[in-house]
């Protein structure tokens, strides 16, 4: 069974970078056929499909966070990272790590708990 955990800071001052690690278990990031993605949502709003790194280490995003977020990986500890920069109180949601066979779901067959990011000064 595979599991994902996110990790990072819970609070982001405004216009610096917010950084999460996604650990994963019990499957190896690196498979064929899975999306590994990042998902968010904000408060009294719906999720939102932020980007996704594939098995081979393609790289997607959503163009309305394109110019402000980054994916990478490090397969040898088998952890996803998004990054996203100069972050404003709108980007105050709680960030999930999910795995799934379709690109943009933000109804992944599996995720994370999720973790809370607040921006505030």
């Amino acid at each position: 069974q595979v599991q994902l955990q996110e990790s990072g800071p819970g609070l982001v001052k405004p216009s610096q970078t917010l950084s999460l690690t996604c650990t994963v278990s019990g499957a190896s990031i690196t498979a064929d056929l899975y999306y590994w993605s990042w998902i968010r949502q904000p408060p009294g709003r719906g999720p939102e499909w932020m980007g996704a790194i594939s098995g081979s280490g393609s790289i997607w995003y959503n163009p309305s966070l394109k110019s402000r977020t980054s994916i990478s990986r490090d397969t040898s500890k088998n952890q996803i990272f998004l990054q996203v920069t100069s972050v404003t109180p709108e980007d105050t949601a709680v960030y999930w790590c999910a795995r799934d066979t379709e690109l943009q779901t933000t109804t992944p067959e599996f995720r994370g708990q999720g973790t809370q990011v607040i921006v505030s000064s």
